[in-house]
């Protein structure tokens, strides 16, 4: 639902294949995704300062109805399309200094990012961002270990608990921007959008 690489090359396993089911499940998979990365920065940008609160409530909201959507076909796996929607959204959430978003749902990046920090530490100085790149990757493995215990203990009714968890982030979130309003935690006041143009202004809807 959230690893696109793996889901690129069953894409291209598929297409080399043949298997339209697969093509169509895989394909529309990654383009749900991009759609809700898509979706995130324009929220992202409209929300303003009340960024976070919009986004992870709009998550909140889509981890959550998953559980009510049919399976559908193997071709279209309706129940998981929203969210992937969801963690396309999410990906809007974070950016780093040089304004390129964090990898939220993927590992790749972080690791890359990580081992790159350290040889710059040999030779002069890592980015600042260098140093969320590890607390990333350990959050996403802790995520993947509870995630497989409430898979078995709960099965699909598992996504309420991201879902609740979204929705209390989005509460702190809420109350954190009207008790320090324009601070970096929850504003986008200050940055352009996720890796947008150097030369562009940030997008600051009040």
């Amino acid at each position: 639902m959230s690893f696109m690489s793996g889901n690129t090359t069953r894409f291209g396993v598929s297409a080399s294949l043949f298997d339209w089911v697969g093509v169509t499940r895989f394909g529309s998979t990654i383009a749900l995704f991009c759609f809700g990365a898509f979706s995130g920065t324009l929220l992202a940008a409209w929300s303003g300062q009340w960024r976070l609160s919009v986004l992870l409530s709009v998550q909140a909201f889509l981890f959550a109805i998953g559980n009510l959507l049919p399976e559908g076909p193997e071709a279209f796996p309706l129940h998981a399309y929203p969210v992937v929607f969801a963690l396309g959204i999410l990906n809007a959430t974070l950016q780093d200094e040089g304004g390129r978003s964090i990898a939220l749902t993927y590992v790749t990046g972080t690791v890359v990012r990580f081992g790159t920090g350290l040889a710059n530490m040999v030779l002069h100085k890592p980015a600042p961002s260098f140093w969320i790149q590890a607390p990333l990757w350990v959050g996403l493995t802790s995520g993947a270990v509870a995630g497989g215990f409430l898979q078995s203990s709960l099965g699909p009714q598992a996504f309420l608990v991201p879902a609740a968890f979204s929705g209390a982030l989005a509460v702190i979130a809420f109350g954190l921007t009207v008790a320090l309003p324009g601070s970096s935690y929850v504003s986008s006041e200050w940055s352009a959008q996720p890796d947008a143009h150097p030369d562009a202004p940030a997008t600051v809807r009040p």
